[in-house]
């Protein structure tokens, strides 16, 4: 579980508790921005390790990662810009994130989803076709805390 406090600080922190996390928020500050900004800066930071991660299996380069707030995307892949993950996946399970990861990585070798795609995909995330199904479940689950438009569309697809 995580716990959010509002403390006399400057910055928002993470620290362990019992049974889960809590974050601690400066007092003072918009607490539903903080959260975000603070879900954000994480999701980004695992993000960059799980790509970095995936691109060594694969044996290609490390793509340039950035984060997504996309309505119906949880993904996208492009030369010129790199792997876009959506920040909201930060609340999943990490081998949900971690199918989303391989599929966008796989994308590097095979910019479409042929058969050779899907092949790819199965080495770097071999039980690929169990977790695409959990993801559509996931979806449904996810809590709203940001009410901005580019985060209230439905996640039906992974790229």
């Amino acid at each position: 579980a995580l716990v959010l406090r509002l403390v006399s600080a400057r910055a928002a922190r993470w620290r362990a508790a019992d049974g889960g996390e809590e974050l601690l928020l400066p007092a003072g500050v918009d607490p539903q921005r903080a959260l975000v900004r603070a879900l954000r800066a994480r999701a980004l930071a695992w993000y960059r390790g799980r790509v970095e991660e995936f691109c060594h299996r694969l044996g290609v380069p490390v793509s340039a990662v950035s984060l997504s707030s996309a309505a119906t995307r949880w993904g996208s892949c492009s030369t010129r810009s790199g792997i876009r993950l959506h920040w909201r996946l930060i609340h999943l399970e990490p081998a949900l994130i971690d199918y989303v990861v391989a599929h966008e990585v796989a994308h590097l070798a095979e910019m479409n989803h042929s058969p050779r795609f899907w092949a790819v995909v199965e080495r770097l995330y071999p039980d690929w076709r169990e977790a695409r199904a959990a993801l559509r479940r996931a979806a449904a689950t996810l809590p709203v805390i940001a009410t901005a438009a580019a985060d209230r569309g439905r996640f039906a697809s992974e790229d």
